[in-house]
C-alpha cells in the first residue's frame, strides 16, 4: 500500500512538473553533423518550440558512427525532460550493424514522436553520363566501376544499394560519409559520382542544377521530384525503402514529460510554416506518438537486421 501511495505522489509531482516545463533551456541532440536532414529537422523544431514555449531550445550536433554517438549521449543524459534527440533511419539499423553498441535502442531510450518519412533519391553529378537508374545498372552489369556515397555505413541508402546489388548480381562501391552535409558537398563538387540521400537532403541541389536525380526509392513517384521514376520502375521490380525521422528521450523520462514534449511537437507540426519547410523537401509528415514510434522502431530493427545479415554488411564498409 505504501509503495502505491509513493508512486501516486510521484506521478502527481511529474504531472505538475510537466505543466510548468520547460523552466530552463532544452537541448536537442542532432545525431548527424550540420547540413543534413537530421540537423534541419532539429533546427526547424528548435526555432518553433522556442517560440511556442518562451524557453530556449538549443541544437547540439553530435555526429559519428551512423548516429549512434549522439544517440548514446541522449541515452546517458539525465531523464529530466531537458535532453531530447532527433534520430534518422540508422537508428533502426545500428543494433545489428555496430558490434557491442553501448546502449540498448529499445530499453535505454524513450520514443517521443515518429516525425515523418521520405523517399530517398539517387543523384549524379551533372558531369556524369548517367541519365537514370537504368544507366547505372547497365554500367555495373558491364563491369564498369560504379561508386556511390551515402550518409554513412548502415544508413538506409547504403543498405538499399547493397540490397539492389545483391538482387541484381552487380557490384557497387560504397563511399561512406559522416552525414548529409559532407556527402552533398562532395556530390556537388564531383568528388563522388553518385549519392543517395533523402529527397529532403538532395532536392535543393537538384533544383539548383548541381546534381541530376536518377531515381527515387518509394514505390510511387515523389511529388517533390516530378518526372523522376522509382527504382521499382527501372529494373528492380517491387523495390521500396523509406527514410524516417524520430524524436527520442532518455529512458525513464517521466511519461508526463514525454507526453508534454509530444504535445509541443504536434503543435509545431500544425504550424503552416513548419509543415511547409518539412513537406517541401519531401517529407510526408506522420506525427506518430510514443506508442506508434515504439512499434515502428521495433519493426525497423527486425527488417534491417535481415538485410545486414544477408548482405554481410559491417561497420566501416
Amino acid at each position: 500500500m505504501k509503495k502505491i501511495i509513493i508512486a501516486a505522489i510521484a506521478a502527481l509531482a511529474f504531472a505538475a512538473q510537466a505543466q510548468t516545463w520547460p523552466t530552463k533551456p532544452v537541448k536537442i541532440v542532432a545525431v548527424f553533423p550540420p547540413g543534413g536532414s537530421v540537423d534541419q529537422v532539429a533546427r526547424i523544431f528548435a526555432a518553433q518550440l522556442t517560440t511556442q514555449t518562451g524557453q530556449q531550445f538549443i541544437v547540439e550536433n553530435k555526429g559519428g558512427a551512423s548516429g549512434s554517438i549522439g544517440t548514446q549521449q541522449v541515452a546517458t543524459a539525465p531523464p529530466d525532460g531537458y535532453t531530447f534527440g532527433v534520430v534518422f533511419d540508422t537508428h533502426g539499423v545500428n543494433p545489428s550493424l555496430i558490434p557491442n553498441i553501448p546502449f540498448d535502442t529499445v530499453k535505454d531510450l524513450a520514443p517521443v514522436m515518429l516525425v515523418g518519412t521520405s523517399p530517398m533519391a539517387l543523384v549524379a553529378h551533372v558531369s556524369q553520363p548517367y541519365k537514370d537508374f537504368r544507366d547505372v545498372l547497365a554500367a555495373a552489369r558491364a563491369g564498369k566501376p560504379v561508386a556511390f556515397g551515402s550518409i554513412g555505413t548502415g544508413s538506409l541508402g547504403h543498405l538499399a544499394m547493397a540490397q539492389i546489388a545483391s538482387q541484381q548480381k552487380v557490384e557497387f562501391t560504397h563511399v561512406p560519409y559522416r552525414g548529409g552535409g559532407p556527402l552533398m558537398t562532395d556530390a556537388i563538387g564531383g568528388q563522388v559520382p553518385l549519392a543517395i540521400g533523402t529527397v529532403f537532403l538532395v532536392n535543393p541541389h537538384v533544383k539548383g542544377g548541381k546534381v541530376r536525380a536518377l531515381a527515387v526509392t518509394s514505390a510511387k513517384p515523389s511529388p517533390q521530384m516530378p518526372g523522376v521514376a522509382p527504382i521499382a520502375d527501372q529494373g528492380v521490380p517491387g523495390f521500396s525503402a523509406l527514410a524516417w525521422w524520430g524524436v527520442i528521450a532518455p529512458a525513464n523520462t517521466p511519461p508526463a514529460l514525454v507526453r508534454r514534449m509530444y504535445e509541443e511537437l504536434s503543435k509545431a507540426l500544425k504550424d503552416p510554416g513548419v509543415a511547409q519547410k518539412l513537406t517541401e523537401q519531401g517529407m510526408e509528415i506522420v506525427g506518430g506518438g510514443p506508442e506508434e514510434m515504439d512499434r515502428f522502431v521495433r519493426g525497423e530493427i527486425v527488417r534491417w537486421a535481415q538485410v545486414v545479415r544477408e548482405n554481410k554488411v559491417k561497420a566501416g564498409d
